[in-house]
Protein backbone atom coordinates (compact mmCIF):
# COMPACT_ATOMS: atom_id res chain seq x y z
CA UNK A 1 0.00 0.00 0.00
CA UNK A 2 1.43 3.53 -0.92
CA UNK A 3 1.34 6.44 1.08
CA UNK A 4 1.53 10.34 0.48
CA UNK A 5 1.38 13.63 2.86
CA UNK A 6 0.75 16.58 0.35
CA UNK A 7 1.15 19.74 2.04
CA UNK A 8 -0.74 22.65 1.17
CA UNK A 9 2.73 24.31 -0.23
CA UNK A 10 2.17 21.85 -3.01
CA UNK A 11 5.58 19.78 -1.02
CA UNK A 12 4.69 15.68 -1.27
CA UNK A 13 5.97 13.32 0.55
CA UNK A 14 5.74 9.62 -1.42
CA UNK A 15 6.64 6.63 1.16
CA UNK A 16 4.47 3.48 2.32
CA UNK A 17 0.69 3.63 3.90
CA UNK A 18 0.17 1.00 6.68
CA UNK A 19 -2.90 1.01 8.75
CA UNK A 20 -6.74 2.37 7.59
CA UNK A 21 -6.81 2.27 3.30
CA UNK A 22 -8.19 6.06 3.30
CA UNK A 23 -7.91 9.82 2.86
CA UNK A 24 -7.94 12.58 5.96
CA UNK A 25 -7.12 16.13 5.89
CA UNK A 26 -5.87 17.72 8.94
CA UNK A 27 -3.33 20.42 10.16
CA UNK A 28 0.33 18.13 10.71
CA UNK A 29 2.31 18.52 13.69
CA UNK A 30 5.55 16.75 15.00
CA UNK A 31 6.32 15.05 18.43
CA UNK A 32 9.53 14.14 19.62
CA UNK A 33 8.53 11.74 22.29
CA UNK A 34 10.40 8.12 21.94
CA UNK A 35 7.71 6.29 23.35
CA UNK A 36 4.39 6.76 24.60
CA UNK A 37 2.08 6.83 21.22
CA UNK A 38 -0.36 5.14 22.29
CA UNK A 39 -1.67 7.48 24.83
CA UNK A 40 -0.24 10.24 22.37
CA UNK A 41 -2.80 9.20 19.57
CA UNK A 42 -5.64 8.86 22.26
CA UNK A 43 -5.67 12.11 23.72
CA UNK A 44 -8.58 14.14 22.62
CA UNK A 45 -5.92 17.25 22.49
CA UNK A 46 -4.37 15.74 18.99
CA UNK A 47 -8.32 16.07 16.97
CA UNK A 48 -8.01 17.34 14.31
CA UNK A 49 -4.19 16.62 13.89
CA UNK A 50 -1.89 14.28 11.20
CA UNK A 51 1.27 13.56 13.22
CA UNK A 52 4.57 13.00 12.54
CA UNK A 53 6.84 10.99 15.41
CA UNK A 54 10.51 11.99 15.15
CA UNK A 55 11.67 9.32 16.36
CA UNK A 56 12.45 6.45 14.36
CA UNK A 57 10.83 3.41 15.14
CA UNK A 58 7.26 3.63 16.18
CA UNK A 59 5.08 0.19 17.17
CA UNK A 60 7.88 -1.50 18.72
CA UNK A 61 5.71 -2.76 21.81
CA UNK A 62 2.81 -2.92 20.23
CA UNK A 63 -0.99 -1.69 21.61
CA UNK A 64 -2.17 -2.76 24.93
CA UNK A 65 -5.01 -2.67 26.81
CA UNK A 66 -4.29 -0.02 29.27
CA UNK A 67 -2.56 2.87 27.95
CA UNK A 68 -5.39 4.42 26.71
CA UNK A 69 -6.40 8.22 27.51
CA UNK A 70 -9.55 8.28 26.01
CA UNK A 71 -12.11 5.44 24.26
CA UNK A 72 -10.54 6.13 20.65
CA UNK A 73 -7.93 7.55 18.35
CA UNK A 74 -7.95 11.51 17.83
CA UNK A 75 -5.43 11.85 15.66
CA UNK A 76 -6.65 12.28 12.02
CA UNK A 77 -3.62 10.14 10.76
CA UNK A 78 0.37 9.21 11.63
CA UNK A 79 3.65 9.90 9.86
CA UNK A 80 7.04 7.34 11.02
CA UNK A 81 10.27 6.61 9.39
CA UNK A 82 9.65 3.25 10.28
CA UNK A 83 7.03 1.11 11.58
CA UNK A 84 7.43 -2.00 13.76
CA UNK A 85 4.87 -4.60 12.50
CA UNK A 86 5.89 -8.22 14.81
CA UNK A 87 6.06 -5.99 18.15
CA UNK A 88 7.61 -7.64 21.48
CA UNK A 89 6.15 -6.72 25.01
CA UNK A 90 4.32 -8.98 27.02
CA UNK A 91 1.58 -6.97 27.17
CA UNK A 92 1.20 -6.27 23.31
CA UNK A 93 -2.83 -7.24 22.23
CA UNK A 94 -2.07 -6.34 18.57
CA UNK A 95 -0.01 -4.07 16.48
CA UNK A 96 -0.37 -0.46 15.60
CA UNK A 97 -1.07 -1.42 11.63
CA UNK A 98 -4.10 -3.35 13.12
CA UNK A 99 -5.21 -0.98 15.94
CA UNK A 100 -4.78 1.97 12.93
CA UNK A 101 -7.31 -0.43 10.64
CA UNK A 102 -9.78 -0.78 13.16
CA UNK A 103 -9.95 2.68 13.92
CA UNK A 104 -9.78 4.02 10.32
CA UNK A 105 -6.89 6.27 10.56
CA UNK A 106 -4.52 6.08 7.73
CA UNK A 107 -0.58 6.06 8.57
CA UNK A 108 2.43 6.99 6.18
CA UNK A 109 6.17 5.52 6.90
CA UNK A 110 9.31 5.12 5.26
CA UNK A 111 9.23 8.98 4.54
CA UNK A 112 12.20 11.48 5.78
CA UNK A 113 10.55 12.56 9.26
CA UNK A 114 13.31 14.96 10.15
CA UNK A 115 12.63 16.65 6.57
CA UNK A 116 9.01 16.78 7.25
CA UNK A 117 9.83 18.12 10.74
CA UNK A 118 12.75 21.07 9.48
CA UNK A 119 9.58 22.00 7.22
CA UNK A 120 6.84 22.43 10.37
CA UNK A 121 9.60 24.47 12.45
CA UNK A 122 10.70 26.51 9.22
CA UNK A 123 7.27 27.09 8.00
CA UNK A 124 5.04 26.82 10.84
CA UNK A 125 2.18 23.84 11.52
CA UNK A 126 0.23 23.64 7.77
CA UNK A 127 -3.22 21.89 6.14
CA UNK A 128 -1.75 18.24 4.78
CA UNK A 129 -3.78 15.65 2.67
CA UNK A 130 -2.67 11.50 4.35
CA UNK A 131 -3.38 9.41 2.14
CA UNK A 132 -3.12 5.46 1.27
CA UNK A 133 -5.27 5.50 -1.34
CA UNK A 134 -3.90 5.92 -5.17
CA UNK A 135 -4.88 9.72 -5.70
CA UNK A 136 -3.60 12.07 -8.48
CA UNK A 137 -1.70 14.96 -7.06
CA UNK A 138 -4.45 17.43 -8.75
CA UNK A 139 -7.34 16.01 -6.77
CA UNK A 140 -4.88 15.95 -3.11
CA UNK A 141 -4.31 19.90 -4.49
CA UNK A 142 -8.27 20.43 -4.52
CA UNK A 143 -9.06 18.48 -1.56
CA UNK A 144 -6.25 20.22 0.61
CA UNK A 145 -7.78 23.40 -0.80
CA UNK A 146 -11.07 22.93 0.05
CA UNK A 147 -10.71 21.57 3.07
CA UNK A 148 -11.68 24.25 6.33
CA UNK A 149 -10.08 23.00 9.66
CA UNK A 150 -11.77 22.99 12.49
CA UNK A 151 -11.24 25.72 15.51
CA UNK A 152 -13.69 24.28 17.90
CA UNK A 153 -13.28 20.38 18.56
CA UNK A 154 -13.02 21.13 22.75
CA UNK A 155 -16.91 21.35 22.06
CA UNK A 156 -16.65 17.77 20.97
CA UNK A 157 -13.76 16.32 22.54
CA UNK A 158 -15.89 15.24 25.83
CA UNK A 159 -17.76 13.47 27.39
CA UNK A 160 -21.70 14.09 26.39
CA UNK A 161 -23.46 13.54 30.25
CA UNK A 162 -22.39 14.29 33.52
CA UNK A 163 -20.55 11.28 34.74
CA UNK A 164 -18.86 10.12 38.30
CA UNK A 165 -15.70 8.82 39.26
CA UNK A 166 -15.52 7.83 42.40
CA UNK A 167 -12.12 7.67 45.04
CA UNK A 168 -11.69 4.78 47.93
CA UNK A 169 -11.09 7.16 50.02
CA UNK A 170 -13.13 10.30 49.58
CA UNK A 171 -12.20 13.62 51.11
CA UNK A 172 -12.84 16.54 48.32
CA UNK A 173 -16.19 16.63 45.90
CA UNK A 174 -14.71 17.94 42.45
CA UNK A 175 -16.33 19.26 39.15
CA UNK A 176 -14.90 18.84 36.14
CA UNK A 177 -15.73 20.97 33.21
CA UNK A 178 -14.49 18.51 30.18
CA UNK A 179 -12.99 19.80 27.01
CA UNK A 180 -11.19 16.37 25.88
CA UNK A 181 -9.63 15.28 28.93
CA UNK A 182 -6.88 12.34 29.55
CA UNK A 183 -8.10 9.90 31.46
CA UNK A 184 -4.50 9.56 33.44
CA UNK A 185 -5.20 13.45 34.67
CA UNK A 186 -8.57 12.41 36.16
CA UNK A 187 -6.67 9.16 37.79
CA UNK A 188 -3.90 11.27 39.46
CA UNK A 189 -7.30 13.27 41.27
CA UNK A 190 -9.01 10.05 42.38
CA UNK A 191 -6.13 8.16 44.07
CA UNK A 192 -5.88 12.07 45.99
CA UNK A 193 -9.19 11.30 47.32
CA UNK A 194 -11.38 12.97 44.85
CA UNK A 195 -14.86 12.31 44.11
CA UNK A 196 -15.06 13.30 40.34
CA UNK A 197 -18.47 15.25 38.71
CA UNK A 198 -17.49 15.24 35.56
CA UNK A 199 -19.60 17.89 33.12
CA UNK A 200 -19.82 18.44 29.65
CA UNK A 201 -18.65 21.50 27.42
CA UNK A 202 -21.00 24.19 27.57
CA UNK A 203 -22.35 23.36 31.58
CA UNK A 204 -24.03 26.51 33.22
CA UNK A 205 -22.05 27.75 36.22
CA UNK A 206 -25.11 27.81 37.89
CA UNK A 207 -25.25 23.92 37.30
CA UNK A 208 -21.23 23.49 38.69
CA UNK A 209 -21.82 25.50 41.66
CA UNK A 210 -25.32 24.31 42.36
CA UNK A 211 -22.69 20.85 43.61
CA UNK A 212 -21.15 22.84 46.02
CA UNK A 213 -17.73 21.61 44.87
CA UNK A 214 -14.79 21.84 46.77
CA UNK A 215 -12.75 22.22 43.68
CA UNK A 216 -13.24 23.02 40.28
CA UNK A 217 -11.03 21.27 37.94
CA UNK A 218 -10.82 22.78 34.05
CA UNK A 219 -8.95 20.09 31.71
CA UNK A 220 -7.15 20.25 28.59
CA UNK A 221 -8.64 20.26 25.04
CA UNK A 222 -7.76 20.65 21.23
CA UNK A 223 -8.40 23.37 18.89
CA UNK A 224 -8.32 27.15 19.13
CA UNK A 225 -9.53 28.77 22.62
CA UNK A 226 -11.03 31.68 21.77
CA UNK A 227 -13.61 29.55 19.46
CA UNK A 228 -14.84 28.26 23.43
CA UNK A 229 -16.77 31.11 24.37
CA UNK A 230 -19.63 29.12 26.00
CA UNK A 231 -17.12 27.93 28.59
CA UNK A 232 -15.01 31.44 28.56
CA UNK A 233 -18.12 32.90 30.21
CA UNK A 234 -18.92 29.82 32.41
CA UNK A 235 -15.71 30.09 33.72
CA UNK A 236 -15.31 34.02 34.76
CA UNK A 237 -18.59 32.85 36.90
CA UNK A 238 -16.76 30.25 38.47
CA UNK A 239 -13.57 32.83 39.30
CA UNK A 240 -15.77 35.19 40.65
CA UNK A 241 -17.72 32.46 43.35
CA UNK A 242 -13.80 31.38 43.91
CA UNK A 243 -12.79 33.21 47.27
CA UNK A 244 -10.79 32.29 50.17
CA UNK A 245 -12.18 31.58 53.31
CA UNK A 246 -14.13 28.78 54.90
CA UNK A 247 -15.79 27.56 51.82
CA UNK A 248 -13.40 28.63 49.25
CA UNK A 249 -13.51 26.64 46.34
CA UNK A 250 -10.12 26.56 44.32
CA UNK A 251 -9.70 26.16 40.72
CA UNK A 252 -6.95 24.47 38.66
CA UNK A 253 -6.70 25.05 34.90
CA UNK A 254 -4.45 22.46 32.68
CA UNK A 255 -3.83 23.16 28.93
CA UNK A 256 -6.87 24.28 27.38
CA UNK A 257 -8.42 25.22 31.00
CA UNK A 258 -5.11 27.09 31.48
CA UNK A 259 -5.76 29.15 28.15
CA UNK A 260 -9.36 29.35 29.02
CA UNK A 261 -9.01 31.11 32.68
CA UNK A 262 -6.48 33.82 30.74
CA UNK A 263 -9.26 34.69 28.38
CA UNK A 264 -12.43 34.66 31.44
CA UNK A 265 -9.64 37.14 33.27
CA UNK A 266 -9.79 39.03 30.00
CA UNK A 267 -6.52 38.15 29.27
CA UNK A 268 -5.45 37.15 24.99
CA UNK A 269 -3.73 33.87 23.65
CA UNK A 270 -1.83 33.38 20.59
CA UNK A 271 -0.86 30.75 18.10
CA UNK A 272 2.67 29.53 18.20
CA UNK A 273 4.34 28.95 15.12
CA UNK A 274 4.62 25.02 15.58
CA UNK A 275 3.78 24.60 19.18
CA UNK A 276 5.18 22.36 22.18
CA UNK A 277 4.48 18.54 21.79
CA UNK A 278 6.78 15.51 23.54
CA UNK A 279 7.75 15.17 26.99
CA UNK A 280 11.01 16.97 26.91
CA UNK A 281 9.92 20.66 27.18
CA UNK A 282 12.11 22.24 29.89
CA UNK A 283 10.16 24.45 32.22
CA UNK A 284 10.81 26.72 35.13
CA UNK A 285 8.44 27.19 38.05
CA UNK A 286 9.39 30.56 39.83
CA UNK A 287 7.60 29.95 43.07
CA UNK A 288 9.90 26.74 43.34
CA UNK A 289 12.68 28.35 41.47
CA UNK A 290 13.01 24.66 40.15
CA UNK A 291 13.53 23.72 36.68
CA UNK A 292 11.20 20.59 35.40
CA UNK A 293 11.02 18.54 32.20
CA UNK A 294 7.36 18.02 31.57
CA UNK A 295 4.96 16.78 28.73
CA UNK A 296 3.12 19.43 26.47
CA UNK A 297 0.90 19.46 23.67
CA UNK A 298 -0.77 22.24 22.66
CA UNK A 299 -0.30 25.07 19.78
CA UNK A 300 -1.56 28.11 21.07
CA UNK A 301 -0.12 29.87 24.69
CA UNK A 302 -1.36 32.52 26.84
CA UNK A 303 0.13 36.37 26.37
CA UNK A 304 1.84 37.06 29.36
CA UNK A 305 1.43 41.15 29.33
CA UNK A 306 -2.22 40.90 28.87
CA UNK A 307 -2.90 38.87 32.12
CA UNK A 308 -0.22 40.65 34.26
CA UNK A 309 -2.71 43.53 33.43
CA UNK A 310 -6.03 41.66 34.87
CA UNK A 311 -4.30 40.41 38.20
CA UNK A 312 -2.45 36.92 37.32
CA UNK A 313 0.97 36.69 38.41
CA UNK A 314 3.50 34.27 35.93
CA UNK A 315 4.73 31.65 37.77
CA UNK A 316 6.30 28.88 34.97
CA UNK A 317 8.18 30.13 31.79
CA UNK A 318 9.23 27.75 29.06
CA UNK A 319 12.94 27.10 28.95
CA UNK A 320 12.90 27.15 25.27
CA UNK A 321 11.16 30.26 24.19
CA UNK A 322 10.05 32.17 27.25
CA UNK A 323 6.31 31.34 26.57
CA UNK A 324 4.10 31.32 29.59
CA UNK A 325 3.65 27.70 31.50
CA UNK A 326 1.79 28.38 34.48
CA UNK A 327 0.25 31.46 36.14
CA UNK A 328 -1.59 32.35 39.04
CA UNK A 329 -4.70 34.50 40.72
CA UNK A 330 -2.97 37.07 43.01
CA UNK A 331 -6.21 37.38 45.08
CA UNK A 332 -7.91 33.90 44.70
CA UNK A 333 -7.07 30.48 44.73
CA UNK A 334 -6.75 30.09 41.13
CA UNK A 335 -3.71 28.41 39.50
CA UNK A 336 -3.47 26.96 36.42
CA UNK A 337 0.08 25.29 33.89
CA UNK A 338 0.40 24.80 30.25
CA UNK A 339 2.07 21.93 29.94
CA UNK A 340 0.37 18.52 31.46
CA UNK A 341 1.77 17.01 34.79
CA UNK A 342 0.02 13.59 35.12
CA UNK A 343 2.57 12.39 33.33
CA UNK A 344 1.50 10.18 30.68
CA UNK A 345 3.25 9.64 28.28
CA UNK A 346 6.17 11.28 29.90
CA UNK A 347 8.31 12.37 33.35
CA UNK A 348 6.49 12.76 36.21
CA UNK A 349 8.62 15.84 37.33
CA UNK A 350 5.21 18.27 38.02
CA UNK A 351 2.77 16.18 40.07
CA UNK A 352 3.26 18.31 42.43
CA UNK A 353 0.43 20.43 41.00
CA UNK A 354 -2.28 18.24 42.03
CA UNK A 355 -0.88 18.27 45.73
CA UNK A 356 -1.04 21.86 45.53
CA UNK A 357 -4.90 21.30 44.50
CA UNK A 358 -5.69 19.38 47.19
CA UNK A 359 -3.75 21.89 49.70
CA UNK A 360 -5.97 24.64 48.75
CA UNK A 361 -8.77 22.15 49.11
CA UNK A 362 -7.94 21.84 52.42
CA UNK A 363 -7.75 25.70 53.07
CA UNK A 364 -4.25 26.74 52.03
CA UNK A 365 -3.27 29.72 50.20
CA UNK A 366 -1.07 29.94 46.59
Amino acid sequence: MKGTVYFEDGTVFRGKGFGYEGTKVGEIVFNTAMTGYQKTLTDPSYSGQIITMTYPLIGNYGINDTDYESEKIHAFGLVAKDVCFKPSNWRCVKTIDQWLKEQEVPGVYDVDTREITMKIREKGCMKVVITTENIPLAKLKEMCDAAELPTDQMKYAGTREVVEMKAENPKFNVAVLDMGVKRSILKELVKRGCNLTIFPYGTKAKTILAMKPDGVFLTNGPGDPESAEENIIVIEKLVTNSNYGPDQMPIFGICMGHQLLALAAGGHTYKLKYGHRGVNHGVFDKVTGRSYITSQNHSYCVDAGSVILKGMDITHLNLNDGSVEGMQSIDKPVFSVQFHPESNPGPNDTGYLFDKFIDLMEGGRL
